[in-house]
């Protein structure tokens, strides 16, 4: 039987107010005053106050911007190699904080596996051999990464990590999913871009995955995930020479709300649980229209999803991070003296929806 025993969690330095970027889009989007206006609009009521990246850029004036050019037209806008540089540059840094945090209370956990995960950055040797050698684990850690499945990618990590404590009672598996989104903004402006530029911040999170019967934690009972292929091109995420390209369909949380509520059912079907059961839903905050779309499936009340609400709030969309965030946070409310039944669920490109139930 595996456990979560810990959860990290990271974000960079820059720190930018919701109006702050949206200055900085306005700026460099060059549209007109209705436009600006609609734009206003959208931001104001994304349900983000906040969002961190690893540039400064989007709070500073033109004049003092580093990574992007202050030209009318940003030419010559950011390359791939420049963006994957600055991956290669801050990952790391970033996914050691969270490991930090994570591990603080188990200096003498010896790790035995190593999973990393990303979706905005890429390089070989990568992020799973650079974090080895500055963690100073042994050279026969087993590793392996999991790239470019977006904000379920933590979810998937997760199952692995059971698999493998399922099979080693002794493994201690290390999570360590680092996103930087923020690099990838384009400058067209069109309704994928908008989407992505109101939503996508920057953040790192870590979990600890033990198999050892002693341990304390979080309880992994159940995973169940479904891929809707006729959706499939409702979310994509696609390389290009000026970054990564996401396309965003607005039709998604019309299609969450269609089929969440079923697919709840068909996961704890899984288990011993019914829907009444759950004390804690753990959702992924794509965006408000995502958390809106499953609140209006299940037939919630007010307060069901308010962690999954506040995460957004305060950092917006990390892709594959933030559920772990939201995990977090609903870890540091449980009441001790009953029993929590934890569903976590996240959405990324398929159209793939991947499920966990957890209890403590």
């Amino acid at each position: 039987m595996s456990k979560i025993i810990s959860i990290g969690t990271a974000v960079p330095g820059y720190r930018h107010e919701q109006e702050k970027i949206f200055e900085f889009m306005s700026r460099v989007y060059a549209i007109s005053e209705v436009e600006k206006r609609k734009l206003k609009y959208l931001y104001k009521y994304s349900g983000i106050k906040t969002r961190y990246s690893v540039l400064a850029d989007y709070s500073l004036p033109a004049d003092k911007w580093e990574f992007f050019i202050p030209t009318e037209n940003l030419e010559p806008f950011p390359s791939l190699e420049k963006r994957m540089r600055v991956f290669r540059d801050q990952a790391a840094t970033l996914s050691l904080k969270a490991i930090e945090d994570c591990c603080a209370n188990f200096k003498d956990q010896r790790i035995t596996h190593l999973i990393t995960v990303s979706c905005t950055g890429m390089s070989a040797p990568g992020l799973d051999l650079e974090l080895i050698e500055l963690l100073n684990l042994p050279a026969t850690t087993w590793r392996t990464s999991i790239n470019f499945m977006g904000c379920y990618a933590a979810i998937h990590a997760l199952k692995l990590a059971d698999a493998i404590c399922k099979t080693d009672t002794n493994a201690n598996v290390l999570i360590v999913c680092v996103e930087l989104c923020t690099l990838h903004f384009q400058k067209k402006y069109t309704p994928d871009n908008i989407s992505s530029g109101i939503l996508f911040s920057d953040g790192a999170a870590a979990v600890l995955v033990s198999g050892h019967p002693g341990s304390e934690g979080l309880r992994i009972d159940h995973f169940y995930s479904s891929v809707s292929f006729k959706s499939k091109q409702e979310m994509v995420w696609e390389l290009s020479s000026s970054g990564f390209l996401l396309t965003l369909s607005g039709y998604i949380p019309e299609l969450i709300e269609q089929d969440f509520n079923s697919i709840v059912h068909e996961c704890l079907a899984g288990t011993d649980l019914a829907k009444e059961d759950i004390t804690h839903w753990c959702v992924h905050p794509g965006g408000k229209k995502i958390l809106e779309a499953v609140h209006n499936s299940l037939q919630f009340s007010n307060g069901q999803l308010q962690h999954c609400y506040d995460i957004l709030g305060e950092y917006g969309n990390m892709s594959s991070p933030t559920i772990l965030f939201v995990l977090k946070r609903i870890r540091e409310a449980l009441i001790n003296d009953q029993r929590n039944n934890i569903f976590g669920a996240a959405f990324g490109p398929g159209l793939t929806i991947e499920t966990f139930v957890l209890s403590a």
